[in-house]
């Protein structure tokens, strides 16, 4: 009986409340735009590679990277990204 009382209770009183705004994986805003700038900048370098070499290409390619690490680290930072 007591097992029946249990499982008739609303879900939200069985989870904690910490576990209500808790991210899993990196699905977070701030992975999320760090990764696809991440991407648009390996796909850039390899597209640079594919139509050369091309130098510059390549070097612009690898700051963009870079450049969604800062940003995925700054967006983390304003609480955006996973504690």
């Amino acid at each position: 009986m007591a097992h029946q009382a249990s499982q008739a209770q609303p879900p939200q009183e069985r989870t904690r409340p910490h576990e209500a705004k808790h991210y899993h994986h990196g699905r977070t805003p701030a992975a999320w735009v760090g990764s696809g700038i991440a991407a648009a900048g390996f796909l850039l370098g390899t597209v640079a590679f594919l139509v050369g070499p091309n130098w510059m290409l390549f070097w612009i390619s690898i700051a963009i990277v870079l450049l969604g690490a800062v940003v995925g680290g700054v967006m983390r930072k304003m609480g955006f990204g996973q504690a």
